[in-house]
């Protein structure tokens, strides 16, 4: 080799080897990796993950030997808290951090792109309006970037941007898109963001987007896309159970909403699915709650229910359970929610007459008879449906269709309270002494007569077990009496406000039931000497006091509660009158 070879030689660059410890980051560029390189990088990202490991572990360390020196605390944070261990480890696998949390700038980039491939899909769809395979692809971009929205509902605070950037009225008009999988999607996204819990954490952005959502008939919209929606479909059963969940966090947090949607159609559209004769179903279930809340504070929607039929349709809901049982837990909710319904419909003078018409009254005695668990749904109706002066007819009614051969055998006897969350027995016991003090000052002529006269049958047996009951819960009243006396008084609540809830809570206690018993006591012994002779012998003997039932009934004259002054004042005076016959 001459000295210009010599001098031209190169010899031939090895690559550097890597230190362990290095990333791959760092390495030289090198051939496409055999399955040897991929073992080894295999290898190296399994070791990175047990170093992550081992550095979360040793911080566990530090804590626990930290706090087992603190004498003053038993638990001391960690240097990284799970979260952070978890991020690491994620990072170390997947060499990529989630938990960005959404800001303004993040917001308005998200809207931007929302708003661009709405306009695209808008676009398309007007350009290839036979031909769906060319704006398919742009409705599935649209139906991801409404995923992506999703993340705002975990930020509360950005409700006001999202409804002054127009984004909330751009997804609202989604609601009537073509497709009906949008138009879930959209849905499903106003179910998130109108969480009662997520609105909690800021009342800046739950009032702007209530009020929005309000001036945008946010119910219509959603009434308009239940009724396209096919329930066979599993996606859109889970968007009209979705749509029911908004409604049920608006009307929670915004009390106008109940009105707002009964008049938008919602009630109208509960009606219909209920009424439909498809078997039960979560969708069902949720309907009768909805039903509920819509009818249980507002009288012009119970005034609309009745308008619509609605009580026919809830007592033709509730004839399946005359002679069978609900099949499950949920049924059986379904079933209580009919029942409720029903109560409060009654609560509109209207709607009375509606039930008797429709054989309600009918309905509910044939219930009482077949002992299944509609039994105590349909007592509690009875009592709704008998209370007050315009339980009138009903009172007389129920005469006629021989309900007393039903009721008193109720009254004797209270029934033993089985496995499954049915009435208590102080729940029956209030409810039957209510619907027979109804009928007592209700019934006229021969009604009437027929009710006294079951109170002397039988060597006057009813009587004795009316004094039974009333010692029963006078006892329980005095307890609450003696509680009430020994609570201390909070300084905060002024006489006037103690002095009602301490009412309310003697009548709740059994005071309520308690003035039922003495008001058919009072009322049977006004018209029967041989009554009013037993009633006074049993106290005697049984230690009682006849100042006792006067001292109640009169307490019960002077807290009727507001409702129609003429009615308050003619009960008062009949009451007071009964007391000094007694």
């Amino acid at each position: 080799m001459d000295i210009g070879e010599l001098l031209a030689f190169k010899p031939e660059q090895t690559p550097k080897r890597p230190h362990e410890d290095e990333d791959d980051d760092f390495a030289l560029p090198s051939e496409p990796p055999s399955s040897e390189g991929k073992r080894d990088d295999k290898a190296k990202r399994m070791r990175r993950i047990a170093e992550a490991k081992e550095t979360a572990k040793y911080s566990q360390q530090q804590a626990s030997s930290s706090s087992a020196t603190t004498s003053n605390s038993y638990e001391f944070d960690p240097e990284l808290t799970e979260e952070e261990r978890l991020n690491i480890l994620r990072y170390v696998e997947n060499e990529e951090a989630d938990g960005d949390v959404l800001d303004e700038q993040g917001l308005k980039k998200l809207i931007l792109v929302f708003e661009k491939r709405n306009l695209k899909n808008q676009e398309m769809r007007i350009k290839f309006a036979d031909n769906p395979e060319k704006f398919m692809d742009s409705e599935v971009e649209l139906h991801s970037v409404i995923q992506e929205l999703k993340a705002v509902a975990t930020v509360p605070d950005l409700y006001p941007l999202l409804v002054e950037l127009h984004g909330l009225h751009s997804l609202l008009e989604l609601i009537a898109h073509q497709n009906t999988d949008i138009a879930v999607a959209v849905v499903d996204l106003l179910q998130e963001v109108t969480d009662v819990d997520i609105l909690g954490e800021s009342r800046e952005g739950a009032e702007a987007l209530i009020e929005a959502l309000r001036n945008e008939q946010i119910c219509a919209l959603l009434v308009q896309n239940l009724e396209r929606l096919n329930e066979s479909i599993k996606e859109e059963s889970d968007g009209v159970h979705n749509t029911l969940a908004i409604v049920e966090n608006l009307t929670e947090i915004e009390g106008a909403f109940v009105k707002e949607a009964a008049e938008q159609g919602l009630l109208a559209w509960l009606l219909k699915r209920l009424k439909g004769k498809s078997p039960f179903d979560p969708n069902k279930l949720y309907c009768s709650e909805i039903l509920s809340i819509l009818i249980q504070t507002e009288n012009e929607n119970r005034l609309l229910l009745g308008s619509l039929d609605g009580v026919d349709v809830l007592l033709q809901q509730l004839a399946v359970y005359k002679r069978h049982d609900p099949a499950s837990n949920e049924e059986q909710e379904f079933m209580q929610n009919l029942f409720n319904c029903i109560c409060s419909a009654l609560m509109a003078p209207e709607n009375r007459d509606r039930f008797l018409n429709g054989e309600g009254l009918q309905l509910m005695n044939l219930m009482l008879r077949e002992k299944k668990m509609s039994r105590n749904g349909s007592l509690k109706v009875l009592d709704h449906a008998m209370a007050g002066p315009d339980g009138r007819e009903n009172c007389n009614k129920f005469v006629e269709i021989l309900g007393l051969r039903t009721i008193f055998p109720l009254f004797m006897k209270t029934p033993k309270r089985n496995k499954q969350r049915l009435l208590s027995a102080d729940e029956h016991e209030e409810h039957v002494a209510s619907v027979i003090a109804s009928m007592l000052r209700n019934c006229k002529g021969t009604h009437r007569q027929r009710m006294l006269a079951k109170f002397a049958e039988n060597d006057h047996e009813k009587v004795d077990r009316l004094l039974e009951l009333h010692l029963k819960y006078l006892a329980k009243v005095e307890a609450i009496d003696k509680e009430i006396d020994q609570q201390i008084k909070d300084p905060s609540v002024d006489d006037d406000e103690e002095a009602e809830n301490n009412y309310i809570k003697r009548l709740t206690g059994g005071l309520f039931t308690l003035q039922r018993i003495d008001y058919i006591l009072l009322e049977v012994s006004a018209t029967s000497d041989t009554v009013k002779q037993r009633v006074l012998k049993i106290l005697n003997l049984r230690g009682a006091s006849m100042k006792t039932i006067r001292s109640i009934m009169r307490e019960y004259a002077g807290n009727l509660g507001d409702g129609d002054i003429d009615w308050r004042e003619q009960e008062q005076a009949h009451i007071l009158s009964l007391v000094d016959r007694f």
